[in-house]
């Protein structure tokens, strides 16, 4: 029969692991539990789960997980993101392996929880972070930790959400920063876990400035964007104003979401230049490690077109890595984020480039593999549902891991709301004396 994996929280990334277990990954285990607020959710997956071949399976409500966590040995958590440390708790109280989407948890309130829980469980964490296994990343990692460029002194990550990608945290429920910490937490917690993966080095201080510029209300009254439809369906400009998302043209979106708003009320295709937007678009952030490398990362989440740029000056060198992932945005109504990637594939790129002292620049072949992130994800996938590898690269993360990333944005949050740096402790977070 092999591993019994219930899933609780099941929208959109759930999907992947799903997926998972229903095709390539098929021979290590069943889906045996579905949980979820949703029941038109749950029998979304149950109808997929149906389709392969298999029988359908249990579904509960949040408040019988108890009885989900009996039918399971791996517990995949992929709810909304302040939810993480509840289910993660209890499923590892109650000695369940864990498989959890990043961020870990969204305050440091969660990380102890969560570090407490693990060193008394018998069970087992893992942190999904898929950017480790992307190819080009694992390069730098290669190439840092074989010193070529030294020891590394300084780090700059720029990192550019497009109209597409970026506008779309502006419409889901992650636009409410107690849901999900926002993008420093959200977003960024996998940009803050490469740079610790790449460094093998843990933040110490953090100092960070954020703002508000393009989305929301306030912006756009400023623009003249003044009566903006509250939803897709039928709204004026659809398929000329390409801030408008009609989940109703997408099937996927339309069984999960639109079909299932009648139970909670969840509403996909919120206006992004609409009311309740508790979170920031523009983040400027200085970390400094105990390694006394610094690091300089900025996001925005209004980019013409989407990638990231990462540079390590180091004793011996400069490591560049320069990625584009959507060269530009269609002024399209847009239905999904990944079938707008699939539309405007041409005109990527990615390079990476190793500048030693005194030697001429040398490009450095990217091996890639097949599917998302380069092949990433099935290394990842490979990883969760048939064990980790001995891997040279460590790729592999747990909840120190989770747990690291989670307290620099946490740390960078603090520092944009008080205007000082922040000290990362091994409790969390305070504010520098």
């Amino acid at each position: 029969m092999g591993t019994r994996y219930a899933f609780v929280g099941l929208g959109h990334r759930a999907r992947m692991y799903v997926d998972a277990l229903l095709g390539d990954w098929s021979d290590t285990g069943e889906i045996s539990a579905l949980c979820d607020v949703n029941q038109t959710r749950m029998n979304y997956y149950n109808r997929a789960i149906a389709r392969s071949g298999r029988s359908e399976v249990p579904c509960f409500a949040p408040d019988r997980f108890d009885e989900l966590l009996e039918r399971a040995d791996t517990v995949v958590v992929t709810t909304v993101d302040a939810l993480h440390a509840t289910y993660v708790c209890a499923a590892l109280d109650a000695g369940r392996n864990v498989v959890v989407e990043k961020p870990l948890t969204t305050d440091a309130a969660g990380c102890a929880a969560i570090a407490d829980a693990a060193e008394r469980s018998e069970g087992d964490l893992i942190v999904t972070f898929n950017y480790r296994y992307s190819p080009r990343n694992s390069a730098v990692r290669r190439l840092i930790s074989e010193g070529a460029v030294g020891q590394v002194t300084s780090v700059h990550f720029e990192w550019l959400l497009d109209t597409i990608h970026g506008a779309d945290y502006f419409r889901r429920w992650h636009r409410d920063r107690n849901s999900s910490g926002g993008l420093l937490v959200h977003k960024s917690s996998h940009h803050f876990d490469l740079v610790n993966w790449w460094l093998d080095a843990a933040a110490e201080l953090v100092f960070a400035q954020t703002d508000l510029r393009f989305y929301g209300e306030e912006n756009a009254a400023a623009r003249g964007l003044t009566g903006r439809p509250a939803r897709g369906q039928g709204a004026p400009g659809l398929g000329s104003d390409p801030f408008i998302l009609d989940v109703s043209a997408d099937p996927r979106l339309t069984e999960l979401y639109l079909r299932a708003e009648h139970e909670d009320g969840y509403i996909r295709d919120q206006d992004v230049f609409g009311p309740g937007i508790t979170i920031d678009d523009n983040m400027a952030v200085l970390v400094r490690y105990t390694n006394r490398a610094m690091l300089t990362y900025s996001l925005n989440a209004h980019a013409p077109y989407e990638g990231y740029r990462v540079v390590f000056n180091g004793t011996e060198g400069r490591v560049e890595l320069d990625v584009c992932e959507r060269a530009w945005t269609p002024p399209h109504a847009a239905i999904d984020p990944s079938a707008a990637a699939k539309e405007n594939a041409e005109g990527t790129w990615e390079r990476l480039v190793l500048h030693r002292h005194w030697e001429r620049a040398q490009d450095i072949t990217i091996e890639g593999g097949t599917g998302a992130h380069g092949g990433g994800d099935r290394l990842l996938l490979d990883d969760i549902f048939r064990g980790p590898s001995d891997d040279p690269l460590a790729r592999p993360a747990g909840y120190r891991d989770g747990i690291r990333s989670v307290l620099i944005g946490n740390a960078a949050n603090l520092s944009a709301e008080t205007g000082a740096p922040v000290r990362l402790t091994a409790g969390g977070t305070r504010l520098a004396d």
